[in-house]
């Protein structure tokens, strides 16, 4: 593996660095939380216009035929900039799925829109009692002729209240085993029966949501795919999720801020730096060291993926590290802030401000709201399995 990036890949960074700096809206910079669906839909049409929105999809379908290496460089200095990426929903979940395994006019009806974030997906795969297990799912689709008839609920699910359609694992067939009675159907969110309640999250965000379904009408030619092979695209889309939970850039741009904040921060009145503090110190060197490691894992995946070779187990591990090194993050960020770190929720029609630093305003809500990276997209115990039968051969 070559770790030295050629001059064309540092005439490639140069020009994503000049395209961040134009166009990553100046309000936006600095700002940690509060972005509105306006907000992410702007931006990703920016990276549409340029082309860049979904670096990963083949060209034909509008990706951007980049190496892996400078896939590589373009979310490290998105990361520096400290910008969002495109929708996830869009182009690392539904949009390989339907390029994948979708039909013809699935391509053409969904691809252009989901690309251009003219459609706004939300993943329904998770319900109650079916989320690490999460074949045991209860969600039942019914075929009446040319449409399923689909009930149940979903859960968990990220921004569904700003989502147009979702993509959801529905029960086809109860008499089989459970992983072959699947099927993967694409539904609008204006349908007649669709519910979208809210999930207040500890760190105070409405994040996530439950979806209702109440004899929700879906034409079939909305399945991708055949019917009940839905566990097979599924796990298709789980292993490029967790490719892209790892995190690593967005890692080391939040640990460099903690390590800056932690320079300037003095232990009791004056006196020594908490940097200086020996226990501290440590701290942040085993995570660098861990995250150095981390950073490897990743680039030789993608030489693998320069030689041809598809993700495999490896997701697995950098989903396991990955999480568990932003939660290790977010636990030093809540140690640097100190009392200053205990939850502040604003009422409405109050204006009082919280007490302390601007790095310990939201050190809490990251904090908890980082308790869930180890458990979605498969949780780590599960991507344990995952890596015992397929590298161990357990």
């Amino acid at each position: 593996m070559d770790l030295a990036f050629s001059a064309k890949d540092e005439t490639f960074r140069r020009e994503v660095i000049d395209f961040l700096d134009e166009n990553w809206p100046a309000e936006y910079r600095g700002r940690k939380r509060d972005f509105t669906r306006e907000n992410y839909i702007d931006w990703h049409k920016k990276l549409h216009a340029k082309g860049w929105a979904a670096p990963a999809w083949p060209a034909e379908y509008g990706g951007t035929d980049w190496t892996p290496t400078q896939k590589y460089i373009f979310g490290q200095e998105m990361a520096n900039a400290e910008t969002f990426p495109s929708l996830a929903f869009n182009t690392s979940m539904v949009g390989p799925v339907i390029y994948t395994f979708g039909s013809a006019a699935q391509k053409q009806r969904f691809l252009p829109q989901t690309l251009a974030c003219d459609i706004w997906w939300c993943q329904g795969y998770s319900e109650p009692g079916s989320g690490s297990d999460l074949a045991s799912l209860r969600t039942k689709a019914v075929r009446e002729g040319d449409h399923y008839i689909v009930n149940g609920s979903k859960t968990w699910t990220t921004l569904a209240q700003h989502a147009d359609w979702i993509f959801c694992l529905v029960r086809t067939d109860p008499d089989v085993k459970k992983q072959q009675g699947i099927s993967f159907l694409l539904i609008d969110m204006k349908t007649p029966g669709v519910t979208v309640r809210p999930i207040i999250t500890l760190g105070g965000d409405h994040e996530v949501n439950e979806v209702f379904l109440e004899d929700v009408k879906v034409p079939v030619e909305n399945r991708i795919g055949e019917e009940n092979q839905g566990w097979t695209y599924a796990k298709f889309l789980l292993l490029h999720e967790r490719s892209n939970i790892a995190g690593v850039h967005q890692s080391r741009r939040y640990l460099k801020r903690l390590k800056d904040v932690a320079a300037d921060q003095e232990l009791s009145g004056s006196g020594p730096k908490l940097m200086d503090d020996p226990d501290f110190s440590r701290k942040v060197s085993e995570i660098e060291i861990d995250l150095t490691a981390l950073e490897f894992t990743e680039l030789r995946a993608l030489s693998n993926e320069e030689a041809g070779k598809g993700p495999g187990a490896e997701s697995s591990i950098l989903k396991i590290r990955g999480t568990e090194l932003q939660q290790r993050i977010s636990h030093l960020a809540v140690e640097v802030a100190g009392y200053y770190a205990m939850p502040f929720q604003r009422n409405q029609g109050h204006n009082e401000y919280p007490a302390g630093p601007e790095h310990s305003v939201h050190a809490a809500a990251r904090y908890f709201n980082g308790r869930k990276t180890s458990i979605y997209g498969g949780t780590n115990e599960i991507q344990r399995n995952i890596i015992a039968k397929a590298i161990l051969g357990l």
